[in-house]
């Protein structure tokens, strides 16, 4: 019996000395809690806020008060390569949500609808780390 013990011992010991490669890891930080971000696509022009929000994950809940179905477009401002982001087509009087990790940059919010005035959106310096806080995902 205490052959098998020790046998038993041993490769334990094995076992656990393998799992371990020498390394140092460095653990990443989590990256900033999402925000939620509203937008309202009206007749003549997209209301959205807030308009300005430092750079990371953003909710953005849309709601459709126009009397056609609309998609919404994120899209980074100007001719630069970036985000271009668009719901799926919201009925009158619906809503829908989309998630975007917006990096620093100026982006508008629009609709196919020429009638409707896109919105100007700034957004700033990366918001800090969700480390610290208690309850995230």
């Amino acid at each position: 019996m205490s052959t098998r013990r020790g046998i038993g011992c041993v490769l334990a010991g094995l076992a656990v000395a393998g799992c371990a490669d020498g390394e140092d890891h460095e653990n990443r930080e989590r990256p900033a809690a999402s925000i939620t971000v509203t937008a309202a696509i009206l007749d003549d022009e997209i209301n959205v806020s807030p308009r300005r929000f430092g750079a990371g994950p953003i909710r953005l809940i849309v709601s459709n008060q126009t009397d056609a179905p609309q998609a919404l477009t994120v899209a980074t401002a100007g001719n630069d390569a970036g985000i271009t982001q668009t719901t799926a087509p919201i009925r009158p009087a619906g809503t829908t949500m989309l998630e975007v990790d917006v990096p620093e940059g100026e982006y508008a919010v629009s609709t196919a609808d020429d009638g409707v005035e896109p919105a100007a959106v700034t957004v700033g310096a990366p918001r800090n780390s969700a480390q610290g806080e208690l309850l995230q995902p």
